[in-house]
This record gives structure tokens, C-alpha cells and sequence, in this order.
């Protein structure tokens, strides 16, 4: 029922919304009268705040269109490459009638980014994937909007997730011999899991893993997120926060985690910090700051934009990740297309390299959570492990920003540049040797765990 309520508010709020809008522009508009009030600018402010918080997001896109690969500009074409009934396998195509570039970007190495399925979109990665673009063949997990699955395509599992995983890792290495994995907070756990699952049956595994900022251990250095599903039941969230998608969409009946609730909990785990942000918006647009005000827009376009999640992927996530820690306590088991349960053995794995990544203020994912990977992969050899703090970064200054810019990715990039065969790196290799000279992550003999600090 409240999901129904909720979409009779939005609504009746979508036409206040729609007339902000005009409002805005009318006060704003330089051959409008009413912009030539004293009160004009402070009025068209107003009016735009109101209809930023008003109005509907829906999913954004990446908008990539080029990349600067070598000092030559190559464009760029968005493609799916796996669709699946609630992930699409995404590959960003890049194209170049440069010769020279041509043939370093064959020799690049393959990189499947896993992007979190908890509550946002892939997009919000889309400065993770556009720093990668430069030197990886990139592709990147987009997880469908629950609401918009019909119910005929059936549930959707943690166990699926894994196996969505699994899938997306042969299929590169089926096209390109072997694949780079990197996962961003919620999807370390279950890209761990597939990876291991791969390991105990054989399989050929992933050359390196990048793991940033995810609740591995999420017994560690516990944060609000962590304390909400500690402190609650299963049956709490199951009896509280799922709800039925209403009739006037194609998932109607789909039990889910509705997007509206999991915003109004990313909200009031910083109420202050976003009541100040659209303040500093509203002051923005009087000084007629449009640089500050476009970058407030761009980050709450991403960040109000939130998705449904299937109820018993969520519910499980909860059980699993944040209740009964099944990953860390061994007792993990996951269902198998073919309806085999497997048990969950991360020092099985022993030929994919480890990097582990988190921010020193994640408020999110706390300190030491996701470099627990490093005790649980105990079968990878100690210079095949590292661990990366980055000081003075939370949760997005990880893998999106300057930091993520200028610290993580340039370890990130070498770290899975010296796990790439060599006779597939050559060229791009090249491209790097200053960076690779001067790296002492890579160069110097690490040791398990190995914590790397960055300003």
C-alpha cells in the first residue's frame, strides 16, 4: 500500500514540480519582465530548487562519447554485449582510424567492471569507467530497475547474482582468453564468491580482482549501514520494507526494495550535509555561479536516481552479508544454475591477482572490511596481494573524483597492467613505463595485505 501511496504523491507533486520549472525560467529569462525585478535572480533560484526537489529522475546516462587514448581522441559507442532478465553485460566499443592506436587498444587489457546493485544505477561508476577507457577494453554490469521486470521472468537471488557473475567472466574469456574483474562496494562479496566458486571447480579465474570498498567483513569497524542490519530482524525488514510494484508498471506484483525508501535512507544518514548542499545551490545560482551550480546538478542527477531491487536478492544480501556473515565464517553455499548447492571457498583461489581499495572516512563500508579479502584468499601468493588506503576519501572519493583520478586509478591501472600477459601488453605497455618506473606498488616485492597509504 505505500508504494501506492507514493506514486499518488508523485503525482500530485509532478505538476508543482513542472510549474517551478516554468517559474524559473520566466524570473531567469532576459526578455521576460518579471526578470527585471530586484528579486528577480532570488526568485528564479527559488523556484529552481523547488523544482529540483520535485520533480522525477530517471535513469541517467553515460554519456561517453570520446576518450583520449594516447593523445589521439577515440570515439566511443555504448553496445550490450549479454542481456540477461535483470542485467544487461554493457561494453563501451571504442573506434579509431589511427593505425597506431588501433593496435594499442587490441593489446589493452579486458576489465569487467561490476557495479553495485544496491540502490543506485551503474552509472553513478561512469567516472570509474571513463578514467579506465583510456588504456582497458572496458565492460560494465547494468542492473535492471526490478519494477520494470514483468514476473514472468521469474525471481531474482543473491545465488542469481553470483551465477550472472560467473557467466559475464567466461563469456570474456571466452572472447578475449582472460579478463580483469574490478567490484565497487556491495558486489565484492558476491564477485568474491563467484570467483571462488570458479576456483574450486577448475575453472580458469579472472587474472586480478580489484575489491573497493566493500563489505567483505562487515564486522569490522561497523558503520550505520551495518548497525541498521545488525540491530533489526530479518523478519523486521521483510514485514517493513518490502512492498508489491503497483499495477502501472511492467514488474507489477514483483515484491521489491522500493528505490523511494532506500533514498529516503541514503538521505538521512546525512540530513545536514544535504540540507547544506542545496542551500549552497540556492546561493549558487543568485551569485550566478553556473560552474558550482551544474556540478551540484550532475551529482544529484546520479544520486536521486534510484532503482527497485527484487525482495529476495535484497532479503538474502541482508541474511548473508550483514546478519550471518556466511562469507567469512565459511559457511557460505550458492545454488548453481543447474540446482547444485556449492560451498563457498575463497582460498581455493589461486591464480587471480588481489587489490584491495578503501577510503579512509568510508562512511559506508568501514575501515578493514574489504581488505578482509586478503585472510580469506589465503591460497594467492603474498606478491600477488595489495591493499590501498586512501586518506581524506569516503566511499564515492574511491572510485570517483579527483582522488579516484589522481590515486586510485594510476594504482589500479598498474597493479592490473603487471598481471596482464606480457605478450599482450607491449604495446600498452609502453604508453606506462614512466608510471610503472616510479610505481612502488608494482615494482617493489609486496607482502600479503600490504597497506599503501595516499594523500
Amino acid at each position: 500500500m505505500l508504494y501506492q501511496l507514493y506514486e499518488i504523491q508523485r503525482s500530485m507533486v509532478e505538476p508543482f514540480a513542472d510549474f517551478a520549472q516554468a517559474a524559473s525560467k520566466l524570473y531567469s529569462n532576459p526578455r521576460s519582465m518579471l526578470s527585471q525585478g530586484p528579486m528577480s535572480q532570488r526568485m528564479a533560484a527559488g523556484f529552481d530548487l523547488v523544482y529540483r526537489l520535485g520533480k522525477d529522475y530517471e535513469k541517467p546516462e553515460f554519456d561517453l562519447r570520446s576518450v583520449d587514448v594516447g593523445g589521439v581522441d577515440v570515439t566511443i559507442r555504448e553496445r550490450v554485449e549479454v542481456s540477461k532478465p535483470f542485467c544487461e553485460l554493457r561494453r563501451f566499443k571504442r573506434f579509431s582510424d589511427d593505425p597506431k592506436t588501433l593496435e594499442t587498444m587490441l593489446s589493452q587489457p579486458v576489465v569487467l567492471i561490476v557495479a553495485p546493485l544496491s540502490g543506485h544505477y551503474a552509472t553513478l561508476l561512469r567516472d570509474t569507467v571513463q578514467s579506465m577507457l583510456g588504456g582497458h577494453k572496458v565492460y560494465i554490469t547494468d542492473w535492471k530497475n526490478a519494477r520494470l521486470v514483468p514476473l514472468s521472468e521469474g525471481e531474482f537471488h543473491l545465488d542469481d547474482y553470483v551465477n550472472y557473475v560467473q557467466e559475464f567472466i567466461r563469456y570474456l574469456q571466452g572472447k578475449y582468453g582472460q579478463c580483469h574483474v574490478i567490484s565497487v562496494c556491495q558486489p565484492t562479496v558476491p564477485v568474491l564468491a563467484a570467483v571462488s566458486l570458479m576456483a574450486s571447480r577448475g575453472e580458469t579465474p579472472p587474472l586480478s580482482m580489484t575489491m573497493m570498498g566493500g563489505p567483505i567483513d562487515a564486522r569490522r569497524s561497523p558503520t550505520a549501514v551495518n548497525n541498521l542490519a545488525q540491530n533489526r530482524s530479518f523478519e523486521w525488514f521483510e514485514n517493513n520494507v518490502i512492498y508489491r510494484v503497483p499495477d502501472s508498471y511492467p514488474g507489477a506484483g514483483r515484491r521489491v526494495y522500493p528505490g523511494f525508501l532506500q533514498y529516503s535512507g541514503f538521505v538521512a544518514m546525512n540530513p545536514d550535509r544535504h540540507a547544506k548542499s542545496h542551500y549552497d545551490y540556492f546561493k549558487d545560482l543568485i551569485k550566478g555561479d553556473g560552474a558550482s551550480a551544474e556540478h551540484h546538478r550532475k551529482f544529484y542527477d546520479e544520486y536521486n536516481a534510484v532503482l527497485d531491487m527484487d525482495a529476495d536478492y535484497y532479503l538474502e544480501t541482508i541474511a548473508t552479508v550483514f546478519q550471518d556473515y556466511k562469507l567469512v565464517k565459511g559457511s557460505w553455499e550458492v545454488r548453481s544454475p543447474e540446482g547444485q548447492l556449492e560451498r563457498v571457498r575463497p582460498q581455493d583461489i589461486k591464480g587471480s591477482a588481489l587489490l584491495t581499495v578503501e577510503g579512509e572516512l568510508d562512511d559506508i563500508s568501514g575501515s578493514g572490511q574489504t581488505r578482509a579479502a586478503h585472510e580469506l584468499c589465503s591460497g594467492i601468493a603474498a606478491d600477488q596481494r595489495q591493499h590501498l588506503e586512501v586518506q581524506g576519501a569516503g566511499h564515492y572519493g574511491i572510485f570517483s573524483g579527483r582522488r579516484w583520478r589522481e590515486i586510485v586509478y594510476p594504482q589500479v591501472r598498474d597493479f592490473i597492467l603487471a598481471h596482464q600477459p606480457p605478450c599482450a601488453t607491449e604495446a600498452s605497455a609502453a604508453g606506462h613505463a614512466s608510471s610503472l618506473s616510479s610505481s612502488t606498488t608494482i615494482t617493489e616485492a609486496p607482502v600479503p595485505s600490504r597497506r599503501i597509504k595516499a594523500a
